[in-house]
């Protein structure tokens, strides 16, 4: 299976992780997105939607981070435990990957890509987006030992790969309690290594 990836992207850290934690090997293929090599003829005949992750399995194409995570386990998982049949527990798996997708991962986008990418100010109202999506984490996590219940989920490593991209850019995760217990046993998961290497290269952006 080929994964095309950009090492500082959080949603590739995702399906890295994913990956691992199934035992499972990706075929890294890098794509430079400061460069825009996602924008060429070439990677678009792959993905005419031009982004990273894209994985490549066979004569099958899917890209999404979450989706591509949800088709890992499904097809290569030696049971379901990351993703379990009971249609109770999908939908709350499912309502924390779309949590992640449009509340807590975009809040961070929101208000560090303008500036990283285009070179624009800091809009300070937009950082309040962070702190709330944090907030909601922690109260999802209250009781809890995983973000979607009570075992890990594809939800937990799609939301440590975004997580790992806050306290990269030195956002204050101490002062939500049930996050930072939640993240200092995250940090003891395969695959958590090659996730901290692809935050530190993000990080390079921040110079």
């Amino acid at each position: 299976m080929d994964l095309y990836y950009f090492p500082g992207s959080a949603p590739c850290h995702a399906v890295i992780l994913t990956a691992k934690n199934l035992g499972i090997e990706l075929n890294k293929k890098f794509v430079d997105l400061m460069a825009r090599e996602n924008m060429s003829a070439e990677f678009a005949k792959i993905n005419p939607q031009q982004v990273v992750p894209t994985l490549v399995d066979n004569d099958f194409t899917v890209w999404e981070s979450r989706a591509i995570m949800v088709y890992l386990v499904q097809k290569y998982g030696k049971d379901d435990s990351l993703f379990p049949k009971c249609p109770k527990k999908q939908a709350i798996i499912n309502q924390r990957l779309y949590f992640d997708m449009g509340t807590l991962y975009k809040s961070f986008s929101d208000y560090y890509y303008p500036q990283l990418f285009f070179n624009k100010p800091l809009v300070p109202e937009l950082y309040k987006n962070m702190e709330t999506a944090m907030s909601l984490l922690n109260t999802f996590l209250e009781g809890n030992n995983y973000v979607a219940g009570d075992q890990l989920t594809v939800a937990d490593l799609s939301i440590l790969a975004s997580i790992s991209i806050f306290d990269v850019a030195n956002f204050d995760i101490s002062k939500y309690a049930n996050v930072a217990r939640w993240y200092a046993d995250a940090k003891k998961l395969p695959g958590w290594e090659e996730n901290w290497a692809g935050c530190l290269e993000f990080k390079k952006l921040f110079k």
